[in-house]
């Protein structure tokens, strides 16, 4: 369990209101194509309420450490790392693939301009996962691999975001073992196999309301409140 600091974050019961990772990746590319929201926003808005769950747990000017993959999903942790550095938190980058996408590229160029450091550090308040999402496939590459077994080594909470980096999601087993997943947009209900061991957090991404009733499920209300939401399972 991680201990929190003052910032509350309103509780969401799922019930029934997940989709499998499939289908998200079709939500995902459904608001892209049909209802023109940029990469960019959608990546912005993920590495917002990020840096609002890293600052929830780790005291002011705390250290963290993001590894940070090369894809959108490290584009969300990238910007993560601008807006926590920006708010005064010492913010490391693991990065052990270097042939990054290009808006991942502009992300660390932003990141690096405020001052985050990226040299890995072994003593941090907290680790974040931000190698790999949705589309991850398995084995890991060696060098992600070695970076998820470094973290482990990590004796601090650990954060992924969204899907955890080396999820089997035919099994809904990881051996990365997060203590918080920030999933994004929706649940995933792959990810329900872990909720005994992790606890879940839901981010607003900006998906329209009418692309949720699309698939069959509700877009959180509660996201109003500042998109940031705790699961209830």
């Amino acid at each position: 369990m991680i201990h929190s600091q003052e910032m509350s974050i309103p509780g969401y019961q799922i019930g029934d209101n997940h989709l499998s990772i499939d289908k998200f990746r079709e939500m995902d590319y459904l608001a892209v194509e049909r209802y023109h929201l940029p990469v960019e926003l959608m990546m912005e808005n993920a590495g917002l309420q990020l840096a609002r769950l890293v600052a929830h747990f780790l005291p002011s000017g705390g250290k963290v450490l993001i590894g940070i993959g090369p894809g959108n999903n490290g584009g969300g942790g990238l910007v993560a790392a601008r807006r926590l550095s920006g708010w005064g938190f010492q913010t490391h980058l693991d990065i052990p693939l270097k042939d990054i996408n290009d808006l991942t590229k502009i992300q660390l160029d932003r990141a690096l301009a405020t001052g985050v450091s990226n040299r890995p550090v072994n003593d941090p308040g907290i680790f974040v996962d931000a190698y790999l999402g949705f589309s991850q496939r398995l084995p890991l590459p060696d060098a992600i691999r070695q970076s998820v077994d470094m973290s482990k080594t990590l004796i601090c909470p650990r954060i992924s975001l969204d899907i955890p980096t080396g999820f089997d999601k035919s099994t809904g087993k990881t051996d990365f073992n997060p203590g918080v997943i920030l999933t994004l947009a929706a649940m995933k209900t792959e990810l329900l196999s872990l909720s005994g061991e992790s606890e879940m957090y839901l981010a607003d991404l900006g998906i329209p309301e009418v692309i949720y009733g699309h698939y069959g499920i509700k877009q959180p209300s509660q996201f109003r409140y500042g998109g940031l939401l705790k699961c209830i399972l």
